[in-house]
């Protein structure tokens, strides 16, 4: 028996994980311009995308506070 090629599948949804938040935006601007835009996320990603913005702020606090400070001459 041979596997189906995904051009083969019946026309679906793709299973999602049950606790996915979806959201999805339509923008319109005058009569020519229109934006679309969607979004989903899981609350781990939730979780991953506060660490990763803890983990640049602390590096940046880092950064700043080991840089010479630029004193005036009088």
């Amino acid at each position: 028996m041979q596997d189906a090629l995904p051009s083969q599948l019946p026309d679906q949804d793709i299973p999602t994980h049950p606790e996915e938040m979806k959201t999805s935006i339509n923008l319109r601007v005058g009569n020519s311009i229109s934006l679309q835009g969607s979004a989903r996320i899981t609350p781990a990603g939730i979780i991953t995308v506060g660490l990763t913005v803890s983990a640049i702020a602390f590096a940046f606090g880092y950064l700043a506070r080991s840089t010479p400070r630029c004193r005036t001459w009088r």
